[in-house]
């Protein structure tokens, strides 16, 4: 794939040219939006995410359980570097400008190579709620994908409870398509799911 340049976004590094998915993954550019930086996880973010994983509230719409120690944080710190390594769909840390430290995560679920697909998902520190945070974060990780990835498609869900998760994906331009009845089992009980995508003639449009 020919080098391209993220439209809107500011990288803090210079961008390199990717040949296959397994290169952007493997090599995830950092980007930059007026208040936030998303850019790959290490092991020193540690207690950064263990400060809002311990959050019952945080891990109630999410498909994983709160951390109880900070045992939990880095055992997730270490797959998503193994997952780097691999060059398998993995997550960003969404780090605030302001105090440097990371605040959530988002990045992508899994890809579908065969039919141009990937599905998006994210999470964040309560005190961060509402302000608009994770509509910044979403449409930078949107740009890159669509600038970096060979995609037709981006698609997103959230448990149909929690409807403020859709509203920050109709913010960044993705259309609801209906809503699953059970489609996931999670903290012990089957949970309705609202599907979300943006195509990426949607996104050039936008």
């Amino acid at each position: 794939m020919a080098e391209r340049f993220l439209r809107g976004l500011s990288l803090k590094e210079t961008p390199i040219s990717y040949d296959t998915p397994a290169d952007v993954f493997s090599h995830l550019p950092v980007l930059n939006t007026p208040r936030l930086t998303l850019r790959p996880m290490t092991m020193r973010d540690a207690q950064d995410i263990y400060d809002y994983s311990w959050d019952k509230e945080v891990a109630r719409h999410v498909l994983w359980d709160a951390h109880r120690s900070l045992a939990d944080s880095r055992a997730y710190l270490r797959y998503i570097i193994r997952q780097y390594r691999e060059g398998m769909p993995s997550s960003y840390g969404i780090v605030l400008k302001e105090t440097g430290r990371v605040i959530g995560t988002i990045g992508f679920m899994w890809m579908n190579v065969e039919n141009s697909t990937v599905e998006v998902g994210y999470s964040l520190a309560r005190e961060h709620w509402n302000k608009g945070l994770m509509t910044e974060a979403l449409r930078a990780l949107i740009d890159m994908a669509f600038t970096h990835l060979p995609l037709h498609r981006i698609e997103a869900q959230h448990d149909s409870t929690y409807p403020s998760s859709g509203r920050v994906m109709q913010k960044c331009g993705m259309q609801k398509e209906g809503t699953l009845r059970g489609r996931i089992y999670n903290k012990g009980k089957f949970v309705d799911v609202d599907l979300y995508a943006i195509l990426k003639e949607d996104w050039e449009r936008r």
